[in-house]
């Protein structure tokens, strides 16, 4: 069997995920201070335990107290509410601010529009904690909608933002139920460049194989969102978290032709290369699979 793999051409690490790998990771090995996360540094478990193997050890809010002088702890890439970053330094402990700077900006957004009067609305989940940190940014008196469908009575000054891995779509609909409903508009597209380029390339690749293979973890944002968008097109979705989840009948399968992969703005090189590796390595005709980045 000789099968084709297409990687689409946006996937895997984003920008602000690596960077707060990165910052997080050389300060580790370049300070002798205990080094702690809080709450898991991206939604990956393999690479959080990898960390946890360095030594770095996630803390949850309620564990603050607890923290010495010296210790130092790092704000991944979510960002999180004003008043968590004052209990921490209250502590003595050192603060390691990886929050990704698209978030950070849609933090200012908030602070500022808020005090000048507008009613701020998130689009996203309520429950995610980059939505939770920005709107402790204005106070937490955001309005967080999905899609804009449950929005009404609103003032007449609004300024819409949207979770940096929200769908386009969500956005939109969002804008327009505001729209027919206040005065003063102000919507800023805070979806991440990186997000809708994951999403295309997925949405690309998703239509014109037998079977696409989400890689990402099961509580990441963007990872379900990108199975969302390629389960539309190709209804033999499946999405796992590491190559020791992918089932014998994908490998062994001679139906499937052309196999498409994708992966989450969370999950690392290393996870991907080795889901990939398994893809290959099990060729029924022994011949290499061939493989090919799909451009526009």
């Amino acid at each position: 069997m000789s099968r084709q793999i297409i990687i689409a051409e946006n996937a895997g690490f984003c920008f602000g995920v690596k960077r707060a790998v990165d910052m997080t990771s050389e300060y580790n090995t370049d300070n002798e201070s205990k080094v702690y996360t809080l709450g898991p540094l991206i939604h990956n478990r393999d690479l959080v335990e990898k960390l946890e193997q360095e030594g770095i050890r996630r803390i949850d809010i309620g564990e603050i107290p607890n923290l010495k002088e010296g210790d130092t702890v790092v704000i991944r890439s979510h960002g999180v509410v004003p008043d968590i970053i004052d209990q921490i330094s209250r502590t003595g402990a050192k603060v390691l601010n990886a929050t990704c700077p698209y978030v950070t900006s849609i933090q200012m957004k908030a602070r500022k529009y808020h005090g000048e009067g507008y009613q701020i609305i998130i689009v996203g989940d309520k429950n995610h904690p980059e939505v939770i940190g920005i709107n402790g940014w204005c106070n937490n008196t955001a309005l967080v909608t999905r899609d804009g469908s449950d929005l009404e009575n609103l003032p007449d000054k609004v300024c819409v933002l949207s979770q940096t891995t929200e769908k386009h779509i969500n956005f939109e609909k969002t804008v327009q139920a505001v729209t027919g409903q206040a005065r003063d508009v102000l919507a800023f597209n805070t979806i991440c460049s990186a997000t809708r380029e994951r999403q295309e390339s997925a949405d690309r690749v998703s239509k014109i194989v037998d079977l696409m293979v989400v890689i990402g973890g099961r509580h990441s944002s963007n990872t379900k969102k990108l199975y969302e968008i390629c389960r539309e097109n190709c209804s033999n979705t499946l999405l796992v978290e590491n190559a020791g989840e992918l089932p014998e009948w994908v490998i062994s399968d001679p139906k499937l032709k052309r196999v498409g992969v994708t992966a989450g703005a969370s999950t690392p090189d290393w996870i991907m290369k080795e889901v990939m590796d398994k893809l290959r390595g099990e060729g029924a005709s022994g011949k290499r699979d061939q493989e090919e980045r799909k451009s526009d």
